[in-house]
């Protein structure tokens, strides 16, 4: 009934409403562990501030997963927040062409936390994306990274008591403390 995994599509997989998070990869699915309670705040979290924050410079919108952005290595991604301008939007129906920001809050297993730190960061490198949050609730670290050519360079590292900032949107800003804080850490 389904494509075996390494044959899927793009055009399939688009077919397809998934129960879950599910990223198109080269051809096979990679289904994402279902969100924690903890995770689901600290995206409401992020989303509301980061929303918030854009409010009067629309048309940019921000969006939580799940939501489809496409890479230029082919691979369709689910960002866990992704703000988009208009002009990565050609078809409201159709995956993103990238995003100009994205946050992934980092799940406890190791694959999960590979995935984060080096295979995504790789990818929405390759694809432009301007800068990319890794949000890791096991360090109550908010690590911000900027494009500098086709690589990400360390904006900072941002732990409890100190405030991220954003590259891309000046201004923008958020309390590590009252991050982690948000969500009831298990």
């Amino acid at each position: 009934m389904f494509p075996k995994q390494g044959e899927w599509t793009e055009e399939v997989y688009l077919e397809y409403e998934f129960d879950g998070l599910v990223e198109f990869v080269d051809g096979v699915l990679e289904f994402l562990p279902m969100p924690t309670f903890s995770h689901q705040d600290l995206v409401a979290y992020l989303y509301k501030q980061l929303d918030k924050f854009i409010g009067h410079r629309r048309p940019s919108e921000v969006y939580f997963a799940p939501i489809r952005v496409r890479t230029s290595t082919g691979s369709i991604r689910e960002p866990d927040i992704a703000y988009i301008r208009p002009s990565r939007i050609e078809n409201r129906r159709a995956p993103a062409a990238g995003a100009d920001l994205v946050m992934e809050i980092v799940s406890d297993a190791p694959s999960d936390r590979e995935r984060d730190y080096q295979v995504k960061r790789d990818e929405y490198a390759e694809t432009g994306i301007p800068e990319y949050w890794i949000v890791d609730p096991g360090t109550e670290t908010i690590i911000v990274l900027k494009l500098v050519g086709d690589e990400y360079a360390l904006h900072g590292e941002f732990k409890s008591g100190s405030i991220a900032t954003s590259v891309l949107l000046p201004g923008f800003q958020i309390n590590v403390a009252d991050t982690f804080a948000a969500a009831t850490l298990e």
